[in-house]
C-alpha cells in the first residue's frame, strides 16, 4: 500500500480518523453518561498537555528561526484561515503590525479570493486549518503558491491538505476531550513564531514598542480607573 511499515500505516488511519471527526463524534468518544463534570475536566486538561509536549517534544526551533527570516525579508504577508482559526489569524496579525510588519489577514471568503489572487513573488502566506481543511483557506493557498508566494501552513495532521500544498508545515494537533477543537498547541506554536519575528530584528522591534508604549500608556482607548 505503499507505507513503510505497520506503524506508518497505524499513524496514518489515525491522522485520517482526527482530519474527518466532527463535534459529535468528539463529545460521543470520550467519556460516558456516568461521568462527572470534574472528570471531563481533568480529562480535558490532560489532553491539552499531551498536545502541548506533542509541541514541545517535536518542535525544531532553528525552523521556527528561519520562518521569522523569511517572513522579516517577505515583501507582503498574509495570514489566510477561516472560521475557529480566524482568531489565530488575527492574533498574529495584530502582533506583526505592532512591529511593524506589513501583514494582511484573510478570514472571509471574498477577502481570501481576492488577496490570494494579488500575492506571488516574493510574497510570504501562512495558512491555517484545521482537521479536514476549510475550502476558502486551501483554496487561496493553492492560487497564492501557483502565483509564486511562499507558503507555510500550520494544521492538525500530516494529511491535511494544508501540509499538501505549502512549501513547509508546523503540526499542532488540535485533539480533544469534547466537542471542541483545543487551540493550546497552535496558539503555543504561534507564540513562538511571533517571538522568533520579535527578536530576528530586535532593534527595529524596540523602535516599534517604544511607539506602541507611548499609546498603551496615554492612548484614549485605554478605560481610565478614577482614583
Amino acid at each position: 500500500m505503499g507505507f513503510e511499515s505497520y506503524r506508518a500505516f497505524q499513524n496514518y488511519l489515525h491522522d485520517l480518523s482526527i482530519a474527518n471527526a466532527t463535534s459529535l463524534d468528539g463529545m460521543q468518544a470520550h467519556g460516558n453518561g456516568d461521568a462527572k463534570t470534574p472528570d471531563h475536566l481533568q480529562a480535558m486538561l490532560e489532553q491539552d498537555f499531551k498536545n502541548l509536549n506533542a509541541i514541545r517534544n517535536t518542535l525544531d526551533v532553528n525552523k521556527i528561526a528561519m520562518v521569522a527570516k523569511r517572513i522579516h525579508t517577505a515583501k507582503r504577508i498574509m495570514i489566510v484561515g477561516g472560521d475557529l482559526a480566524a482568531s489565530l489569524v488575527h492574533y498574529i496579525e495584530h502582533h506583526l503590525t505592532v512591529i511593524g510588519l506589513p501583514v494582511y489577514s484573510a478570514t472571509t471568503n471574498g477577502r481570501s479570493t481576492h488577496l490570494s489572487r494579488l500575492f506571488g513573488k516574493g510574497d510570504l502566506v501562512i495558512a491555517i486549518s484545521f482537521r479536514r481543511g476549510l475550502r476558502q483557506t486551501v483554496e487561496a493557498l493553492k492560487r497564492a503558491r501557483e502565483n509564486g508566494a511562499y507558503c507555510i501552513g500550520i494544521t492538525g495532521t500530516y494529511i491535511s491538505p494544508i501540509a499538501r500544498f505549502t512549501d513547509e508545515f508546523f503540526v499542532a494537533s488540535v485533539d480533544s476531550e469534547s466537542f471542541l477543537d483545543s487551540y493550546v498547541a497552535p496558539s503555543a506554536l504561534v507564540n513562538l513564531i511571533l517571538v522568533a519575528c520579535a527578536h530576528y530584528d530586535r532593534e527595529a522591534t524596540l523602535v516599534r514598542l517604544r511607539e506602541a508604549a507611548k499609546e498603551q500608556r496615554e492612548g484614549f482607548r485605554w478605560y481610565e480607573l478614577s482614583t
